[in-house]
Parts: C-alpha cells; sequence; structure tokens
C-alpha cells in the first residue's frame, strides 16, 4: 500500500511523505526499509503492535493499514473478533483516536463480511465512524482488483475514511478507465521478459512426484478435478481447495496469490510442470521488478503474497487524492452500502 500511495501522490501532482510504519516481521521490516522512499531505521519500528507506544509516533495526516486478515479468512476458522488477530484492528482505531488524521485507508479480505455472523465488519465499521476527534465518514467497498488493471482475480475490502470537519465523503474510482486493459497472466509473467538480474527470481526445486502431477493437470485445473492415478492423487479429507496445485490459465488473471506456503498453493505455472517463482508472482501483485525483497526465499513468498497489489492500491490512493483535492474523478457507487448503514445505526449506541 506505502508503494501504491507513494505513486499515486505523484499522479494526482501532490506529495506523499512518509511518516513512519510497523510490522512485527522483521524481513517485511528490511523491505520497507529497502524499497520506500524516505523511510528510515528510526521510523520503522519492528515489533508487536500491542506494545507499540502509539502516542510516542510523529503526527501524520494520512493513515493507511492493513489489519490481520488470518481471522476473517473463508479459508482460515473465520473467528473474526473472537481470534487472536481480530482485535487487532483495535489498534488502527488507537491511531485515528490519538493522531486524528485527516484520512485513512484500510484493507482486509472479502471474507470479513462473514465473521461472527457479520457482526465482526459492523462492529468495526461503526469504530471507525466515531474515531478521531469528529470522526469519520467512510466508504467500505468491495474490490475486485481484475477490473483495475491487476493481473489476479484478487477480492479485498478496502475502507476509506475522511474526516467529517473536511465534509467529504470518499466515492470509489470506476473500473471503466480499465476495461480494455490485458489482464492476462500470460502477458503480465512474459511481457517484458524477467531479465536475468531482477532479484527474488529463483526457481523452487519440485519433488519428482510433484512434476508427474502437474504434467498430468491442465492449465486452469487443480488436483481434485484432473484425472490423476491412485499414486499422484491428493486424500485431503475436507480440504478441496481449487488452488491446491492449480495450474495458471494463460489467458486469463491469475487466481489469488496467498501468503501460505507448502500444501500445493504456490502457484503454478500454466506451461513448465512448476511453481512460480517470487519475481512471477511479483509481477501478478504488480510490483515493479526492481522493488527487491529481502529475506529467505519462503519468507519472501509470504510477503508478496500478503501484500496489496501495488497497482491497485495506486488507483484507490489515486482517487482519493484527487477527490481530496477538489478533482472530480470518475467515480461509481460504493457496494456495501447495508452494512454502513447497519455500522451507523450501531454506533449511535456506542459511547463516544
Amino acid at each position: 500500500m506505502a508503494l501504491g500511495a507513494q505513486l499515486a501522490a505523484t499522479d494526482a501532482g501532490t506529495h506523499l511523505r512518509h511518516g513512519w510504519a510497523n510490522d512485527y516481521d522483521a524481513d517485511s521490516v528490511r523491505t520497507y526499509l529497502a524499497n520506500i522512499d524516505g523511510s528510515a531505521p528510526d521510523s520503522v519500528v519492528c515489533g508487536d503492535v500491542r506494545e507499540l507506544d502509539i502516542s510516542a509516533l510523529a503526527p501524520i495526516t494520512g493513515f493507511a493499514f492493513g489489519f490481520p486478515c488470518n481471522d476473517f479468512s473463508i479459508v482460515g476458522k473465520s473467528l473474526g473478533v473472537d481470534g487472536n488477530f481480530g482485535p487487532l484492528y483495535k489498534y488502527g482505531v488507537e491511531v485515528l483516536q490519538t493522531h486524528n488524521p485527516d484520512w485513512f485507508v484500510a484493507e482486509n479480505v472479502g471474507g470479513i463480511r462473514s465473521s461472527n455472523q457479520g457482526e465482526a465488519f459492523i462492529q468495526i465499521l461503526s469504530e471507525l465512524i466515531v474515531a478521531g476527534s469528529d470522526g469519520y465518514s467512510i466508504t467500505p467497498h468491495l474490490y475486485k482488483f481484475e477490473q483495475y488493471g491487476v493481473p489476479q482475480s484478487r477480492h479485498r475490502i478496502l475502507i476509506v475514511g475522511i474526516k467529517n470537519s473536511l465534509g467529504l465523503t470518499f466515492r470509489p474510482p470506476s473500473p471503466k478507465p480499465y476495461e480494455n486493459l490485458d489482464v492476462s497472466v500470460k502477458t503480465a509473467i512474459t511481457q517484458p521478459r524477467i531479465a536475468p538480474e531482477f532479484p527474488n527470481n529463483e526457481k523452487t526445486r519440485q519433488s519428482a512426484q510433484v512434476v508427474e502431477r502437474l504434467k498430468l493437470i491442465a492449465p486452469g485445473k487443480n488436483a481434485f478435478n484432473s484425472d490423476l492415478p491412485p499414486e499422484l492423487a491428493l486424500n485431503v479429507v475436507g480440504a478441496k481447495l481449487s488452488q491446491i496445485y492449480k495450474r495458471l490459465d494463460p489467458d486469463r488473471p491469475s487466481y489469488t496469490v496467498t501468503g501460505s506456503g507448502g500444501g500445493g498453493t504456490h502457484v503454478y505455472h500454466w506451461e513448465e510442470p512448476r511453481a512460480l517463482t517470487n519475481r512471477e508472482r511479483a509481477r501478478i501483485q504488480t510490483f515493479p521488478d526492481d522493488f527487491e525483497f529481502l529475506g529467505k526465499k519462503e519468507s519472501v513468498r509470504k510477503q508478496i503474497g500478503m501484500a496489496v497489489p501495488v497497482e491497485g492500491a495506486r488507483v484507490i490512493f489515486r482517487s482519493l487524492f484527487q477527490q481530496l483535492n477538489g478533482g472530480e474523478p470518475e467515480t461509481i457507487p460504493a457496494n456495501l452500502p447495508e452494512f454502513l448503514e447497519r455500522a451507523r445505526r450501531l454506533h449511535e449506541r456506542l459511547p463516544l
């Protein structure tokens, strides 16, 4: 999100300066420092957000955060605010309470809508509405990033908030300007060719069994809907996730790149019997080729999978900055009005 926001600021003719950042993963912090303009060791805090002294952080006018999705994902147990990670959104709310920025952008998975029977999402929205000195006008929207030029079927909810005193309500950017873009995964990975000097492009060694399994899986198919012999078939009870050993369809956007590792979830080439390299995965996530991820290969794979697509973030931030500066970019109505209305009704019952 940070890189997409910085690129968007340039697009919109404004300037965005790094203030501070926090993550508890040391490799992610190293990657951030190596790639994000203006970042420095004293402004990028590596540590658990629960131990972060938010009041000691420098003042900010904008805030972007992705609170952990583990407890909201449809792939997980959907524990929502009852899980270990779900409650961590409250530290984002605390930042809003303490620093009162003019705007914020928060990101999470689409599955957040169903966690705790939908009540978790309503609770989070209601707390964001009343945060800060005078509250925020918020716009939750489910973005399908393949509609915005990203070569990946990645569906995420982003909540954009603008301080009430500014008198603005964010409207999501229209996907219309991007409807004729080629978002096929083959084009994304092969055009232009990945040069040998680009980082993070080492191949993963596949076992002989995995190679033979992949040879029998057609592009766009997975280990469960392919005709595999018994010695290559998967005997996994209750886990028929469509991405397991799924080969890409070269003429379509990629399926969702995730941060998980193992179990046939690495994203698989449509032609060669292998997993994608991390640089190929980064291409799908629309990172520029000179963006270097630091850490071991497995750590890099996690960092790429957990990121927001750079170009997707860029589209959203560009529209936000244009609207804040009085521009009128092409927009569409938000697509989660029922959740927002329920959150508004709940916030009327919350103590300020």
